[in-house]
């Protein structure tokens, strides 16, 4: 467990400096603000075909004129998982009437396991807002590209059956028209997703 953890966390963190990286390549930082504007196509997401409640096909055309806040995961996972939804719903919370603007958005990395029943039940206990999504295996794979997310089964040899998926810990928050906006790391408080949300909404 503390080795799936410490490889998600250098794993998220080496991600978090890969797109720091782009950002200043593609842009420049104004002097008296935080934002970074961007030229160019963006780095981090892109177009997604999944599935969502009651089987309905969505697409990330379905929130156009939202922000979206994108985490990637699975319902049997741990800690990571739980801890970062619980992160996602109390930054909302704390935002108010602000929320509304956002949809907290969870992609499933294990489709084998994850049908649109399980994952729409799963995000439900983190608030009425949430969005679960899954779908074929190439499908996830392509949005998870997209998303330059990286994730790989992991079995234990004395676990049977049972496996996990250890996949990199990024939130990113996506602009109205689908553009990357910033990402959060694990580990970031709600307090200070809160204030970050805030400050770009």
């Amino acid at each position: 467990m503390k080795r799936r953890l410490l490889l998600v966390i250098v794993g998220s963190f080496l991600l978090g400096s890969l797109i720091g990286v782009g950002a200043l390549i593609l842009g420049q930082q104004t002097p008296n603000q935080n934002r970074v504007i961007t030229s160019g196509q963006a780095l981090i997401g892109g177009p997604f075909e999944l599935v969502g409640k009651d089987g309905k096909t969505v697409t990330d055309n379905d929130f156009r004129g939202r922000y979206m806040l994108v985490f990637f995961g699975f319902t049997h996972c741990p800690d990571i998982c739980p801890a970062e939804l619980q992160v996602m719903s109390a930054a909302l919370d704390d935002l108010g009437a602000q929320a509304d603007r956002v949809v907290p958005v969870f992609i499933t990395v294990d489709p084998e396991r994850d049908t649109p029943e399980l994952v729409s039940a799963y995000v439900a206990n983190f608030g009425p807002n949430f969005v679960g999504l899954t779908g074929s295996p190439d499908a996830i794979a392509k949005a998870a590209k997209a998303y330059r997310v990286t994730y790989q089964k992991f079995q234990d040899e004395n676990s049977g059956e049972n496996y996990s998926v250890d996949h990199s810990a990024l939130l990113y928050l996506m602009g109205p028209n689908g553009e990357f906006v910033t990402h959060f790391p694990y580990g970031t408080s709600p307090e200070k997703m809160a204030e970050t949300l805030r400050r770009l909404l």
